[in-house]
């Protein structure tokens, strides 16, 4: 019998009313644990739900794993703020931010708030209610643009408790080489997760990024970031947009759940 279901969750995210956060849980034997991969902009990622910019349609990426290797995982997709989406996905502890014109929605940095979020309500919740792993080894997390940002900075921040990241397209552009030094070196411990880094280069704001990923994918080497934990995978005639990411989310689950 399929046990598949997506789940729908309210809780209440600081300052801001309550938030939906989206819980796909594949087939699975009774008893059984799975890995999980929390994801940012919930709205956008299941078929089930479908949003005006596009689906991720995760569901499918995750019953075409299971068909291919047996492995599946949970999705759990944290909805974003809408009008404030820019400015709960983007970390203050980086650095100053730097306004790029064509970016003109970030007024204040709270990424740590919704770090806090994820670490501190969203995370004990799904564990306690959800066949989920709590190990390391069994959580990822992922996001793109500024959820892609994001999820780097939740991944550096709890290395501890994530072995791989999901950056796709990820404005790492908002800050400055320097800051990503700075806040980098801080940060190195011997167990750093495993960063899968996705830039496309088809329209002007996926060319930004790519430059910017360019550069940090330069900077971790000098930083000391373990070699064997980096991959960055390019599609130059991708844009910024959801069906790109769609089309690269199964490598990363396939990656996360087989490495």
């Amino acid at each position: 019998m399929d046990n598949s279901k997506l789940h729908k969750i309210t809780l209440p995210f600081p300052e801001k009313g309550d938030r939906t956060v989206w819980v796909y849980v594949p087939h699975h034997n009774d008893g059984e644990k799975l890995p999980v991969i929390y994801m940012t902009d919930g709205q956008n990622l299941f078929a089930e739900n479908p949003s005006p910019y596009g689906s991720w349609n995760v569901e499918k990426a995750v019953e075409n794993e299971m068909l291919e290797t047996g492995k599946a995982c949970v999705i759990v997709g944290i909805d974003n703020g809408n009008q404030w989406r820019d400015n709960e996905l983007t970390p203050n502890t980086i650095g100053t931010v730097i306004m790029p014109e064509s970016m003109d929605n970030y007024t204040k940095s709270e990424g740590e708030v919704f770090d806090d979020f994820l670490m501190n309500t969203v995370i004990p919740l799904v564990e306690q209610n959800f066949p989920v792993r709590t190990d390391k080894r069994g959580m990822a997390v992922c996001g793109s643009s500024s959820g892609g940002l994001q999820a780097f900075f939740a991944g550096v921040e709890h290395s501890d408790r994530f072995s791989f990241v999901g950056a796709f397209s990820p404005a790492f552009l908002l800050y400055s080489e320097d800051s990503w030094r700075s806040y980098l070196m801080s940060k190195m411990r011997d167990d750093m997760p495993y960063m899968y880094i996705y830039t496309g280069n088809g329209d002007e704001l996926e060319q930004q990024i790519f430059e910017s990923v360019e550069m940090l994918y330069d900077l971790l080497p000098e930083v000391f970031y373990p070699y064997d934990k980096m991959n960055e995978v390019i599609l130059f005639e991708n844009c910024h947009n959801e069906k790109a990411w769609s089309e690269v989310f199964p490598d990363f689950l396939h990656t996360f759940l087989n490495l």
